[in-house]
């Protein structure tokens, strides 16, 4: 007896083989590279959602950075703007109060004047009576 005969069985296994490949390829092969290729899809479209939405995210930090600067550039505009005007204010207070201080020495100026001119006016007149009082303390008017 030969270990390899080749008779009516080897044909029936190899349609029994066949037969199991077709099923086996219908039940399980099939069905799973239809999940494979599914899951497959579906990572790959995780994927490219991951890379658009990285490259919306930045996309909006750009915008948020150009949005912050121009942000930045208005404020130290309007901040430069209110310390011109602040410094104008302030010039302008400065001028109307020096105005008004050299005003107020002007007319301090005037009075004191105006009093010592009425002051020196009846200076003379002051004199002689005080020449006139101390004449008479030291003279008493015995001579009338």
């Amino acid at each position: 007896m030969s270990f390899l005969a080749i008779d009516g069985t080897l044909f029936i296994q190899l349609i029994n083989f066949a037969i199991f490949v077709a099923v086996l390829n219908v039940v399980f092969l099939r069905p799973v590279g239809a999940a494979i290729r599914k899951r497959r899809e579906y990572i790959n479209s995780l994927v490219s959602d991951y890379d658009r939405f990285q490259a919306e995210a930045k996309s909006l930090r750009e915008q948020a950075e150009s949005v912050r600067a121009a942000a930045r550039r208005d404020a130290e505009h309007a901040i430069a703007a209110e310390r011109a005007r602040g410094s104008n204010e302030t010039a302008e207070l400065n001028s109307r109060y020096a105005q008004q201080a050299q005003a107020i020495v002007e007319e301090a100026t005037r009075t004191v004047q105006a009093e010592l001119d009425a002051a020196r006016s009846g200076e003379e007149r002051v004199v002689r009576q005080l020449a006139d009082l101390m004449l008479e303390r030291v003279i008493p008017e015995t001579v009338a």
